[in-house]
């Protein structure tokens, strides 16, 4: 006998599939045309034949996903999940996690120097104009690191004399969100500037979720968030092909972790609390032609990071007397640039050759204790040729040399109080890759693509102690990856598209946990391989202008070879997204969506999280020529459910927004 919810999901299933399939991109030719292209960094340079997936600002505000790791939730083949101990919303892209996946803005990196994660719960979506990522087959003028893909946030810029759009809204928890983009375009100048807040003081939880020690269930302990954010983009574009743009971003975040409230008896929770969480970044990217069938592309950055971290006794967040308690200070920067040459010369090429320079220092200390630095520099070089075989074939080889430096290393001995140095030590490591594309018109292509991408070991990979329970090692290499991937796209007449992939990825050099190297003490080694294969499928349609929908599919499997009773964390094998979108009447759209997740570990010894299926649906009213009112209602059934088992999500939960634009 069928439970209720396996029945209902049956269901919703079968009417939705009914009327059409697969979540895809809805179409907004306006929004494109303000995208920020210099911001982008793609292998051919022409979306039919690119190996990118995007997620679009139309489809963030559609889907009311606030922040970036929730909107790539949206995308097949990426898997939303929650590091719960820290509240970081993270993701996966095929089973790599951020330290292989790295985060762009514009193509200005911006992961977290010390680890290579960054918590993309405090990116908010407001200001940008489409998120990319690509998988794998990743163009090299992104630079070193991107083993397992690369996430791209493009900006916004302004198309007309007086452009504005934002939102007022409130939702449930005591949350509410501000924000405001302001464009001008005058002649050969433009400008485009934002600002937002996203606050809320808690979430409620489901009514099935059960009261433990320290959660007593209605709203969740801890689980403040305020995220400030304001930009400002200054563009010159003195011809039809030059353009030159400086860019500045800050974020100031402060928020609450919720303590553990599972029932593995080895973890226990932690009270911890960031009272701020700030990153500034500044940036110059410029195109400039050289001759008729030449161009040089320059990138200049440096980007700051600062956090503390405060640890406390209980969940009164009141006390410190424990050896457990702390205050840690991280203090960060980084600074680079990228030079790419594009040369198109022949009429079958498109040579594009870049190099990349990049200083990264952490600094780190807990409160009484001194500041201990690390430099690591970074450098990469890499070409890349698009052929054009006859009308139909392109074939597209890459190849890149990286180079990782660490310049200083200082080690800090609690028991005695002094700092020493860790040796020096240096990584290279070459990628290479090679697609070929077939196009035997517009609507249809296939692809092929070999790529193998490296990562280099982090600060933190290599020197952290991880409390006590580890020893460093330095001489740590870097992990690499071979990926294949077959892929299919069909555009059917004008209403239906396919999508398809079958990839398979070989990990080498992976580091992982070696046990016991001294007693009870393990250490990180270059001794993983393992194995990542899976598909995606995705068809999406629209009827007569007013009806879409779709579904998406993504399979993954991940086996490890090396130690096969280490499990791999937070990525279901299984995900399903549906959902459908109706206008009516010219002035009312309706949006319902579900989401089903199968279970995934949470532990490398095996504690799992249920599966879980969450629908959504949001209701749009157009007021005025300027206005829109929306609404919505989150896990519209209240399912108690958790991405990492011991910290639920949101029950039910509603939200209101004011919408205004001229867009």
């Amino acid at each position: 006998m069928l439970s209720t919810s396996t029945r209902l999901f049956t269901f919703l299933i079968f009417s939705l599939s009914l009327c059409v399939t697969v979540f895809a991109q809805v179409p907004d030719s306006s929004l494109r045309r303000r995208t920020f292209l210099l911001g982008e960094v793609s292998v051919i340079g022409r979306r039919a034949s690119d190996t990118l997936l995007v997620a679009s600002s139309a489809q963030m505000e559609a889907f009311n996903r606030l922040d970036v790791g929730r909107a790539l939730a949206l995308l097949p083949g990426v898997n939303l999940s929650n590091v719960g101990a820290r509240n970081e919303s993270m993701v996966y892209i095929r089973g790599f996690d951020l330290r292989q996946v790295p985060v762009f803005v514009d193509g200005i990196p911006v992961y977290v120097p010390y680890d290579g994660y960054v918590d993309l719960a405090r990116f908010t979506t407001f200001d940008l104009a489409e998120i990319n990522i690509s998988k794998g087959f990743t163009s090299v003028t992104y630079g070193p690191n991107t083993m397992g893909g690369a996430i791209n946030l493009v900006s916004r810029r302004p198309q007309k004399s007086l452009e504005f759009d934002g939102k007022v809204g409130v939702f449930s928890g005591n949350g509410r969100r501000l924000n405001l983009n302001l464009g001008s375009k005058l002649g050969r100048f433009y400008i485009q500037g934002s600002a937002s807040q996203l606050k809320q003081d808690t979430y409620p939880l489901s009514a099935d979720f059960v009261a433990k020690a320290q959660e007593d269930g209605g709203d969740r302990q801890n689980a403040f968030r305020d995220d400030i954010k304001y930009s400002v983009k200054v563009g010159f574009t003195p011809n039809a092909t030059d353009e030159y743009a400086l860019s500045y971003i800050n974020q100031q975040g402060t928020k609450g972790t919720p303590p553990y409230v599972g029932d593995d008896t080895r973890q226990n929770p932690r009270f911890w609390q960031w009272p701020y969480w700030d990153k500034e970044s500044w940036y110059f990217i410029s195109k400039t032609r050289i001759t008729a069938k030449s161009y040089l592309k320059a990138r200049v950055y440096y980007d700051r990071f600062k956090n503390l971290l405060s640890a406390f006794d209980d969940n009164t967040y009141t006390k410190q007397t424990r050896g457990s308690s702390f205050n840690s200070y991280y203090n960060d920067d980084t600074k680079g640039a990228s030079l790419e040459l594009g040369i198109q010369e022949w009429n079958k090429h498109t040579l594009k050759a870049s190099v990349h320079y990049k200083h990264d220092h952490h600094r780190e200390n807990n409160l009484g204790e001194p500041v201990r630095n690390f430099i690591d520099q970074t450098y990469s070089i890499g070409i890349e040729d698009v052929i054009r075989l006859g009308n139909s074939f392109t074939l597209v080889p890459g190849l890149s040399f990286n180079s990782r430096q660490s310049d200083k290393a200082e080690n800090y001995a609690s028991s005695t109080k002094t700092i020493t140095l860790f040796p020096k030590n240096n990584s290279q490591a070459f990628n290479a890759q090679a697609g070929l594309f077939y196009s035997p018109n517009a609507a249809r292509q296939l692809s092929f693509t070999v790529a193998r991408q490296t990562r280099f070991a982090t600060i933190k990979d290599r020197y952290s102690y991880r409390m006590g329970a580890a020893i460093p090692n330095p001489d740590l290499k870097a992990e690499g990856a071979l990926h294949f991937d077959a892929g299919y796209n069909e555009q059917f007449a004008s209403f239906l598209k396919l999508q398809a992939n079958v990839f398979y990825s070989r990990i080498s050099d992976a580091i992982q946990q070696v046990h016991n190297v001294q007693p009870n003490i393990y250490q990180f080694q270059n001794t993983g391989k393992a194995e990542f294969y899976g598909t995606e499928i995705s068809l999406n349609a629209s009827a007569h202008n007013w009806l879409q929908g779709g579904i998406q599919y993504s399979y993954i499997s991940r086996k490890n070879l090396s130690n096969p009773d280490l499990k791999f964390i937070d990525v279901p094998p299984h995900k399903l997204l549906i959902f459908a979108q109706a206008h009516l009447l010219k002035r009312i759209s309706w949006l319902a969506s579900v989401e089903y997740n199968a279970k995934r570990f949470s532990t490398s010894y095996g504690t799992e999280a249920a599966s879980f299926v969450v629908a959504n649906t949001k209701l749009s009213a157009k007021v005025w020529r300027f206005i829109q009112l929306e609404g919505g209602v989150n896990n519209i059934f209240d399912r108690n459910y958790a991405l990492a088992e011991g910290f639920p999500e949101a029950g039910r939960n509603y939200f209101i927004n004011l919408v205004f634009n001229n867009l």
